[in-house]
């Protein structure tokens, strides 16, 4: 499950749009579903389209791993971190990523747990 989390922190972190695309293509299925506090998407382009915004709210920062994984079966938990390079993250969250049986990313539940006022 480690390449799946990769996988899914670099489609977060790809600004470009077409890198973003081909990212969602390769390792999203059709019918992806990711659901946050502040946030519904199905399908890649509404995926996409939400990672876009994130993007527009907070250029220059990246999302990184921040801790270990738990996995089993299909589905993986952990813990990332939104902030500028090589600094402390200002944004702190906790994704599920469960993937389909040839695995890629399906369905993503995603909370928050430390947001700036």
């Amino acid at each position: 499950m480690n390449e799946t989390v990769t996988r899914y922190l670099d489609t977060w972190n790809a600004t470009d749009d077409s890198a973003r695309v081909e990212l969602l293509a390769r390792h999203w299925t059709d019918d992806c579903v990711y659901v946050d506090p502040v946030a519904e998407a199905r399908g890649r382009e509404a995926v996409g389209a939400a990672i876009g915004s994130v993007h527009a709210q907070f250029p220059g920062f990246e999302f990184t791993l921040v801790g270990d994984l738990d996995a089993h079966h299909r589905q993986v938990r952990f813990q990332w971190g939104l902030g500028p390079a090589g600094e402390e993250p200002l944004v702190i969250g906790f994704d599920v990523v469960v993937v389909d049986a040839d695995g890629r990313i399906h369905d993503v539940r995603g909370f928050l747990d430390k947001v700036p006022s």
